[in-house]
């Protein structure tokens, strides 16, 4: 318990955390008072947790990030009510942050060394293991995401334009963000583009719901290409049910295998997600293979995590549970190898906190579904998923993580000269656009009865 007594002794400053050892001996850490306990979870403090297992306090400390993670999932870290892991991870972060990232890295310079020369090799997607860690993570039985996600099964950050987003149900904003990208696509309708249609391809295009909003506003013809074939076969039903299968068509494919024709195939390209899971290693392969299948005249948009500060590495516990192979690029990262390859940055846009809302969206409905969701699966996973998403939402709160929004061109005679376009589409398509009910909705399940 020594080494994780020394690192809360340091990091808590505010609040009240209390721990219950597996021998019953309790430490208390921080003054407790003031209102940092209602900044964390709204509920009153101080948190209190137990370790269960004689090995827990070492298992946490000698790694935070991977050793809290499996402790919480094997049942070895307790969260005692009111509070749970979220409250936790939040407060202890929020703590954290004064130390810097660094305290929730791995301890002395040979384990720091050893997991990002691992994290690096993890990094390698090679068609195969680009398929496997695809699967791992997206095809999960689809009564998982449905649960989570909103009803268009966006799983990536969701656009919140007000100040205070609880005003913004997680449907609007990610209706908002699809309206956001879209404008940034600088798309035509064929009667502005000489009559034909615009060819789209969309790389990781998830369960299609961005690939299917581009054809309904703009008419346009879509492939949609991912490598988890449940998220395939999704996205056709998908296309089939509204009757647009004939323009918006899905393939089990991976990126690099889509064919290029002379002078590029496609007028627009989107990825949206698709970064993260590329790794750094192929950033030449990416960049290089889409400017072939781009048009001379095109843009391309991309959509990704990213780091507000130098380049980095993933933790442990995300490259074992959640992403397998990925990684989340700095800016310098994306635009030095997309130089290289004829592309021209025109738009940069650094979405700072909108994941972390996303993310307390997702974790709240989590938490709505427990009973459906260790139905699927077990305890284990269940706890698994929260961590997960209290994790992540910490990294954008607490951290430095962003989302960057990049706008590629091969000529930048492509996009008009201002951005006033993009607020201005954007705005038309927030006009128009159907924001639907979300099925698992409390108060719809409560009007139907």
């Amino acid at each position: 318990m020594w080494l994780l007594d020394k690192f809360l002794k340091t990091a808590i400053k505010h609040g009240q955390l209390i721990v219950t050892d597996h021998d019953g001996k309790e430490y208390s850490y921080g003054p407790g008072g003031g209102d940092y306990d209602e900044r964390v979870g709204g509920r009153p403090g101080p948190i209190r947790i137990r370790l269960t297992n004689k090995k827990s306090a070492a298992h946490i400390a000698r790694y935070p990030q991977l050793g809290a993670g499996e402790a919480f999932m094997w049942g070895w870290l307790v969260v005692e009510e009111p509070h749970d892991i979220r409250d936790m991870i939040l407060f202890v972060t929020m703590n954290a942050k004064s130390l810097g990232e660094a305290s929730l890295k791995p301890k002395g310079p040979f384990r720091r060394g050893a997991q990002k020369l691992v994290a690096k090799l993890d990094g390698i997607n090679l068609r195969a293991s680009a398929r496997k860690n695809a699967e791992h993570t997206y095809n999960l039985t689809r009564q998982l995401y449905e649960r989570f996600l909103d009803e268009d099964r966006q799983y990536t950050m969701a656009y919140y334009r007000e100040e205070d987003p609880s005003q913004t149900s997680l449907e609007q904003a990610q209706m908002d963000k699809k309206a956001h990208l879209a404008a940034k696509l600088y798309m035509k309708r064929p009667k502005d583009n000489g009559g034909k249609p615009m060819k789209v391809l969309d790389i990781g295009c998830g369960w299609g719901g961005f690939a299917l909003y581009l054809n309904k506003m703009y008419d346009c013809e879509v492939l949609g290409v991912a490598l988890a074939p449940d998220q395939i076969a999704f996205c056709k039903e998908r296309a089939e049910a509204a009757g647009v299968a004939d323009k918006v068509k899905f393939a089990l494919m991976d990126y690099r295998d889509v064919e290029t024709e002379d002078g590029g195939r496609f007028d627009r390209i989107s990825s949206v997600g698709l970064l993260e899971h590329v790794g750094t290693i192929h950033y030449p392969q990416f960049f290089e293979h889409t400017n072939r299948l781009l048009k001379p005249d095109g843009v391309m948009v991309s959509h990704c995590c990213g780091r507000a500060g130098p380049p980095g590495f993933t933790d442990a516990w995300t490259r074992k549970y959640i992403f397998p192979g990925g990684y989340i690029p700095a800016l310098s990262e994306l635009v030095t190898q997309s130089e290289r390859y004829g592309w021209q940055v025109m738009d940069v846009e650094a979405m700072r906190f909108h994941y972390s809302h996303t993310l307390e969206e997702w974790y709240a409905r989590t938490v709505m579904h427990r009973e459906e969701i260790t139905a699927m699966y077990d305890e284990e996973f269940y706890r698994m998923w929260l961590f997960y998403l209290a994790g992540a939402e910490q990294s954008f709160r607490n951290g430095t993580m962003v989302n960057w929004q990049l706008q590629y061109v091969k000529d930048r005679a492509a996009i008009p000269m201002t951005r006033e376009y993009i607020h201005e589409e954007s705005a038309r398509l927030r006009e128009v656009g159907e924001i639907p009910d979300w099925r698992f909705d409390p108060g719809l399940k409560e009007a139907a009865e």
